[in-house]
């Protein structure tokens, strides 16, 4: 692929062929791959953190919680250690994403 950025920031492919230079206009300068890879890297970035960003406390929080079936397990073993950082690993990410207020 050739690429091409224009006057509005806008990253551009066409095949290497020719068989599409019809649509590459005077406003769309080359750019090399690295640069396409870096433009594409920072855009997959940005909406990465505006995803993050968009979504509630809770839909974080559900994102990290532990696994419940380490809870269970540490209960069906009767194994109070397991459950213990179960519950610290919870209130860990609770307070890392506090339930908004009124």
């Amino acid at each position: 692929m050739k690429h091409y950025i224009d006057a509005n920031n806008q990253l551009w492919a066409f095949e290497l062929d020719g068989s599409q230079d019809e649509f590459i206009t005077e406003e769309m300068r080359p750019i090399t791959d690295a640069e396409a890879d870096a433009i594409r890297s920072a855009l997959a970035h940005a909406q990465s953190a505006a995803h993050q960003a968009s979504l509630s406390y809770a839909q974080k929080r559900a994102a990290e919680y532990p696994p419940m079936a380490d809870y269970l397990d540490g209960v069906v073993k009767g194994d109070q250690a397991q459950i213990d950082g179960y519950v610290s690993a919870c209130l860990a990410v609770k307070a890392k994403y506090p339930k908004p207020t009124a």
